[in-house]
């Protein structure tokens, strides 16, 4: 893959290569989306899963999926697939955020397992086999750089490839962000 190099760090690449970084928010977000379905009339906890994968999904855009494309055998199909199940994933959280209920909660945490198991099964295990671990490094990097800058709120509406995607997300999440600090919205697990 075409990327800048690593800051020196005097010897071997390390780091959490992006699949690790996925990996532990999967498992985070099925955590999550478990304990909503067991409490689905908080708000807060709502607020913050709905964030989460705004986020989360945003990351996967910009850096996993674009990577998927130009390393795997058939990844242009793969990442379409995964596109369309995103895109589908920001509606419903956009319609769990309009409206807190249990049959809203419970598609979303579906959705949240598709989507976890599809990475697993083959997006993931395939990136490893085809990508230098510095590359999967450097991708993480990004991919938890990107999480920082990305949307808290869902917006199916906006761009979902680069390069318009890595312009607009961090555009709306300032926005985003400004909502969540006048709302005192909560917006990560680690605060609830």
């Amino acid at each position: 893959m075409n990327l800048p190099p690593l800051p020196p760090v005097g010897g071997e690449t390390t780091g959490r290569n992006v699949v690790d970084v996925i990996t532990e928010e999967h498992r985070e977000l099925l955590e999550l989306c478990d304990r909503l379905v067991a409490a689905p009339d908080d708000k807060r906890l709502a607020g913050v899963v709905i964030a989460e994968l705004s986020r989360h999904l945003s990351a996967e855009e910009q850096y996993l999926y674009p990577a998927v494309r130009r390393t795997v055998p058939g990844g242009e199909e793969l990442t379409e697939r995964e596109l369309a199940e995103d895109h589908q994933l920001l509606i419903t959280l956009q319609q769990l955020q309009k409206e807190l209920s249990a049959d809203r909660i419970r598609a979303v945490a579906d959705a949240v397992r598709r989507h976890v198991d599809a990475d697993a099964e083959e997006l993931l295990p395939v990136l490893v086999q085809m990508v230098p671990i510095e590359d999967l490094i450097r991708v993480g990097n990004r991919f938890e750089t990107a999480e920082e800058a990305a949307p808290t709120r869902p917006h199916p509406g906006t761009p979902s490839a680069p390069p318009w995607n890595k312009v607009v997300d961090p555009a709306v999440a300032v926005v985003d962000k400004l909502r969540d600090a006048v709302t005192r919205r909560t917006t990560y697990a680690k605060d609830l």
